[in-house]
């Protein structure tokens, strides 16, 4: 019994030991061939696995999830959604943006777009 004790003490210590991170999951589809009809809404769902934010962004038209980067800068995540030089096909897209980061964040800017973000009470 003693040892079941001292090893889920150890667990439980060691699993506070976590360093800071940030990690997300986006996810696009594509809404409209133009930017015209872009809605400035933003929605935010949070939960125990992290936070998931639904927006609507004008980005090339072939956009590629995968150049979408994160940071953890203090207390604030920074997410940059990278546009190619030169021109392109701009078109709608609803964003989902899932992140996951240790510890809570304060302070969310989306390219220039800056957010603060309050826990709830409840």
């Amino acid at each position: 019994m003693r040892n079941i004790i001292i090893t889920g003490l150890l667990v439980f210590l060691l699993a506070c030991n976590r360093k800071p991170f940030v990690e997300h999951k986006v996810k696009l589809e594509k809404k409209a061939n133009d930017c015209l009809s872009i809605q400035p809404s933003f929605r935010l769902n949070s939960n125990f696995g992290g936070e998931r934010y639904e927006f609507e962004k004008c980005l090339p038209a072939d956009y590629d999830k995968a150049s979408v980067v994160s940071e953890r800068v203090g207390d604030t995540v920074l997410v940059h959604f990278p546009l190619p030089s030169g021109s392109y096909q701009p078109a709608v897209f609803q964003v989902t943006l899932d992140i996951d980061s240790y510890p809570r964040y304060t302070i969310l800017k989306i390219d220039e777009d800056i957010y603060t973000i309050i826990p709830s009470d409840k």
